[in-house]
């Protein structure tokens, strides 16, 4: 299978090393060609990857290689344009997200990909980081969703809001697993450090009942990638960036036993007045420590004599008294992978087997069109508070 990026930015540059890094791993695919308009990038990437470079699709379908797919990681405002002349061309088709400016460009993209049988995924990349995978199977019923998602200040994408920047990637996410119609949006934000919308929260109420809390911000000190999930007795959280799990569910019958690498630990503050903290937290994260120990732990903390005499219970535990109602905690493993490559992976098995995508185009239409509802609240919120200078400077 021949392929060609058009777009050869930050994200471009992603796709056309994973491709080539495909191709060396004799994977079935060829990293064909690249459109870029820019003459120093295109040049670069010309001799980075011994590839032909066009300046426009045109070029590329009238003189360039035969090509099977294609990703499209132009700026936002030209996915419509470039997406649709690969499709009409039959290719099928890995657009970045969001998958255009407008839904009546998205509606496009979806007719001409199903006119023409052609697989047209969206990416967003979260739907393939490992951890996301593996909290799939471990949900029943979700009701309540927090995410946050912040990020140092970069003057890249500063043609999209924080909506359509980074947190687009949340909503598609809660939108499949809370898989109801929106009910209300309720939404919150300002330009800060670019002309628009930097910082934002949103609170989004599903038909079902389930409701979602959104955080996402530029304009941060700190990088933060977390989404949590809520359901009777059980608390999941995801740490994208680490690529983790932390499931807290509520234990009918822990065992009140104490671990020998906990009475061990508590023999040695005893002796030295100090705890193994690396050891500590890798009993915590592996569910170890029985829900019992951690509650006395709790009401010990911070009171160096109940501290001390706490360890010396574990040092010297009495006989089991049975099991007791609490948490358990677990940090199941995650299997590893780079999410952009597990994503195309995705994208070239169902060119060939000709499957639906994981993420199809009608979805990210849906991710599309809440983003779009989330601005729409926000400017409507600014005008209501006085705010319009803000967005709408003169």
């Amino acid at each position: 299978m021949r392929v060609a990026v058009a777009g050869t930015g930050a994200f471009g540059r992603n796709h056309l090393r994973v491709y080539r890094e495909l191709q060396q791993a004799d994977a079935g695919v060829e990293l064909a060609a690249a459109v870029e308009p820019d003459p120093g990038r295109a040049a670069g990437v010309e001799a980075q990857y011994s590839i032909p470079v066009f300046a426009t699709v045109e070029e590329l379908l009238k003189s360039g290689p035969r090509i099977d797919a294609a990703s499209v990681a132009v700026p936002t405002i030209h996915h419509h344009a470039v997406a649709a002349q690969l499709l009409d061309a039959g290719l099928d088709v890995l657009v970045e997200k969001p998958i255009c400016a407008t839904l009546s460009e998205a509606d496009d993209l979806v007719a001409r990909a199903e006119k023409a049988s052609r697989i047209l995924q969206v990416g967003h990349l979260e739907r393939f980081n490992p951890a996301v995978m593996a909290v799939q199977p471990r949900l029943k019923r979700p009701m309540f969703f927090e995410a946050h998602r912040l990020s140092v200040f970069t003057p890249r994408s500063l043609d999209v809001d924080v909506v359509l920047d980074l947190m687009i990637h949340d909503l598609d996410i809660v939108l499949t697993f809370a898989n109801s119609p929106v009910r209300e949006v309720r939404a919150v934000g300002l330009p800060i450090l670019s002309p628009k919308v930097d910082i934002a929260n949103v609170r989004v109420e599903f038909e079902s009942g389930c409701v979602a809390n959104f955080t996402a911000s530029r304009v941060s000190t700190e990088r933060v990638r977390k989404l949590r999930f809520f359901e009777p007795r059980q608390y999941v959280s995801i740490d994208y960036a680490r690529r983790e799990l932390l499931v807290i569910r509520i234990d009918d019958q822990p065992s009140a036993e104490v671990p020998p690498q906990l009475a061990a630990a508590a023999v040695e503050y005893l002796a030295t007045g100090r705890f193994d903290t690396a050891m500590l937290q890798q009993l915590f994260f592996s569910g170890q420590i029985p829900a019992p120990l951690l509650a006395q732990f709790g009401e010990a903390k911070g009171d160096p004599e109940k501290i001390r005499a706490f360890a010396k219970s574990l040092a010297e535990p009495p006989a089991a008294s049975g099991p007791a109602p609490g948490l358990s905690f677990a940090k199941p493993e995650v299997t590893p992978g780079e999410p952009l490559r597990l994503e195309i992976e995705s994208f070239l098995d169902s060119v060939r087997t000709r499957r639906e995508p994981r993420v199809t185009a009608r979805q990210g239409r849906s991710a599309l069109a809440l983003a779009l509802e989330i601005q729409n609240t926000m400017a409507a919120h600014a005008h209501r508070a006085g705010l319009a200078d803000f967005y709408f400077p003169a």
